[in-house]
């Protein structure tokens, strides 16, 4: 069961009868051999010595002769089994808990002391194991031990571990006496819990009072809290004032400012360039993980000079190296360059990509609005048998909303159910805004009403989901019941419940609501706000309200703003208040030809022929064109759109007869009665618009048609 104890002849010129020559030799010994030789030296002369006996057990531990440690424990006769022995056996098991809790049920160990119960509910805690730690506790207060300065200490970061600060909160405030290790892993608790308010209040208002002073692990934990709550600009000002006051940084600390420097508006590059400068000086740039971020850091940045050298300049990289750089090009915007580096770590064959990197390309591409490349890539991470997380499946569920590809997103939605990812509310929250973008609101409703956790956003994209298919009454209830339920709604939720108000011409409710947005929930509005009550009131004939809204405005309306004024302008034939909203546009948005077209249709409804052509005559001068309106259906995984005046993929013959058959049946009244508004030039150019806008609608519908009655994709 355990290993022979080695027993060599002692090494000659030690000095045998010397304890403090002999406790030397095992704190410096680096030789198995030698511990071997120690070990017989003790058991001839120093058979009773517990301290000397726990030096031995730290020593075969530090050479990971774990079976000799154990050996030499169950060596050494009773009487010097002390606690002090006993502890230094569970010590050097610590790498491996179960052994540890094994160990100390089935050895004849003394009673737990202050020093014991450390150990166990350490091992504990890297089990993730809640009850064995509640259990441990509850002995330790039966001992009298719970409020000893290591065991509360241990128990702060036990429960910080099992996600139950409340619990950790309670052990701190009960504590006689106290350390900065408790003060450390109290905040390193809030840290991971995310709550960078009680962080501060501990470190502000109760460390100073207490005579405690921060050290290097102090300000990790507190940046670390700031960081995991997304407070980039005080991660920063939290590091310069680390620094001001004297407290050197550690390598965690400097990899965790630089992090955030990415996210840090306008200075940014300065601040990561200063810290990288002192990376330099205290010699932290061997350290991997630092370069990591330092390569993550400049990627986001834009820096790829700098992103890459420290990339390529030779020193070892990992996994995390490649992804860094990855992330880094994909979260700024640099789908293309990403994919090529990923192209380049598969051919080096330095590591093998994981569903982080995977997950960072397909995300770059989403991002990029580059929907289809997004899903293609997903289709090659399934190939390369990488099993997805919920990160890649809540992206690609965007990508199949943004595409209306709803048959691809119930077979991801079908390989969500089969591997219990479906439970997963960052997963769940995805599928809905699938279904509702792609036209399937009963099943987004199936979703959400089977959700056993929803959060604001499962919230917010239901609201989204009713009002975009003109559900006006469902999404206010929705609103409601949101707002019953206990979540507190935010700016999304309000644009999302004005925007439903606005499809279906409810003007009251929505005065109701940007009220309540203001005056109840205290929030700013936004453009998006703005723009929804403007729209909505246009719409409505309230054109005097609309202008008013917008004029009184605290902040520049932008293109979207005089956009809605214009459209209702558009929609009433206010010429007049039309010119002024395009005069304020076009200044901000000169290069977009819908502005000049739509203000060209309101010239045209009036009869202003020559304003008219004007506006598209200026619109050609700019070398502008009118984009192409566009189709597209999903067939087979398969998204094909149909751009006006383009060519039919393939099947030509068989879609034009559908075609046909279509354009015979459809009602085009509404379309000529927009004609005959025009004059004889201008309606030449807009029947042919027209036509082409049909035509792609109608080629789409022929094709899905065709291809459905002959199975030919």
């Amino acid at each position: 069961m355990f290993s022979r104890v080695p027993d060599p002849s002692p090494p000659p010129s030690l000095l045998l009868h010397d304890p403090s020559a002999i406790d030397h030799f095992l704190r410096h010994c680096s030789s198995p051999r030698q511990a071997g030789q120690i070990h017989a030296v003790l058991l001839h002369i120093h058979p009773a010595s517990a301290f000397l006996a726990a030096g031995l057990v730290s020593l075969y531990s530090r050479l990971r002769l774990l079976p000799l440690a154990l050996s030499a424990f169950l060596s050494f006769p009773h009487r010097a089994r002390t606690p002090l022995l006993c502890n230094s056996v569970l010590r050097a098991h610590l790498r491996s808990p179960s052994a540890l809790l094994s160990l100390h049920s089935r050895l004849p160990f003394p009673l737990a002391d202050a020093f014991t119960f450390p150990l166990l509910l350490k091992a504990s805690s890297l089990l993730s194991d809640p009850l064995l730690s509640s259990s441990l506790h509850a002995r330790a207060v039966l001992a009298g031990l719970h409020s000893h300065l290591h065991v509360a200490n241990e128990l702060i970061s036990v429960y910080s571990n099992h996600n139950k600060i409340d619990v950790a909160r309670q052990v701190f405030d009960r504590m006689p006496v106290r350390n900065i290790i408790s003060y450390n892993a109290l905040l390193s608790g809030f840290a991971a819990d995310r709550d960078y308010r009680s962080a501060d209040d501990l470190f502000r208002r109760r460390m100073g009072p207490a005579g405690m002073a921060p050290n290097p692990v102090t300000w990790t934990s507190l940046l670390s809290a700031h960081a995991r709550c997304q407070r980039h600009r005080e991660v920063v000002d939290l590091f310069d004032e680390m620094r001001a006051g004297g407290t050197e940084s550690t390598a965690e600390a400097a990899a965790v400012a630089l992090s955030v420097c990415a996210y840090v508006d306008g200075v940014g590059l300065g601040k990561g360039m200063k810290i990288h400068g002192y990376v330099v000086r205290v010699g932290f740039g061997g350290y991997l993980f630092v370069r990591n971020s330092l390569i993550c850091m400049y990627g986001k940045l834009g820096n790829r000079e700098d992103a890459e050298g420290l990339f390529e300049d030779g020193g070892a990289r990992d996994l995390v190296s490649w992804n860094a750089l990855i992330s880094s090009y994909a979260a700024g915007g640099h789908c293309e360059e990403a994919y090529a580096v990923f192209s380049q770590m598969e051919r080096s064959g330095e590591v093998e990509p994981n569903v982080v990197t995977w997950s960072a390309v397909i995300g770059g591409f989403a991002t990029a609005g580059l929907a289809e490349s997004s899903l293609c890539i997903f289709r090659r991470m399934q190939q390369a048998d990488v099993q997805p997380n919920a990160v890649t499946l809540a992206t690609v569920l965007s990508s199949c909303g943004e595409l209306s590809a709803l048959e691809s997103g119930k077979e991801i939605h079908t390989y969500t159910m089969r591997s219990l990812m479906d439970r997963n509310i960052l997963v769940r929250n995805g599928l809905l805004n699938m279904y509702t973008k792609s036209g399937s609101l009963r099943k987004a409703l199936l979703v959400f009403n089977g959700m056993s956790e929803k959060d604001l956003i499962s919230w917010n994209t239901m609201i989204t989901g009713f009002g975009m298919h003109g559900f006006c009454n469902e999404a206010l209830d929705t609103f409601d019941n949101m707002v019953q339920a206990g979540f507190t709604p935010d700016g999304v939720t309000f644009v999302a419940a004005l925007s439903a108000c606005s499809h279906a011409g409810n003007v009251e409710v929505g005065r109701r609501l940007l009220d309540q947005m203001v005056h109840e929930y205290k929030l700013t509005p936004a453009m998006e706000h703005y723009s929804c009550m403007v729209d909505l009131l246009g719409r409505a004939g309230l054109l005097k309200e609309a202008t008013a809204l917008v004029e009184g405005m605290q902040m520049r309306p932008n293109a979207c703003v005089w956009g809605a004024l214009l459209n209702a302008c558009r929609l009433h034939g206010n010429v007049v208040l039309a010119e002024d909203c395009a005069t304020s546009i076009l200044g901000l948005e000169g290069e977009i030809t819908g502005n000049y077209m739509l203000l060209s249709n309101i010239y045209a409804a009036s009869g202003k022929w020559q304003e008219s052509a004007k506006m598209r005559v200026m619109a050609k001068a700019r070398g502008l064109k009118k984009q192409l309106s566009q189709s597209w259906i999903e067939l087979r995984k398969k998204v094909f759109a149909f751009s006006a005046g383009s060519s039919l993929p393939y099947q030509t013959e068989e879609v034009y007869e559908v075609l046909g058959y279509l354009s015979r049946h459809l009602d085009s009244k509404n379309i000529e009665q927009e004609l005959d508004l025009l004059d004889t030039f201008i309606q030449a150019n807009l029947r042919k618009d027209a036509n082409l806008t049909t035509s792609t609608t109608r080629a789409m519908m022929s094709l899905g048609c065709t291809v459905r009655g002959t199975g030919n994709v």
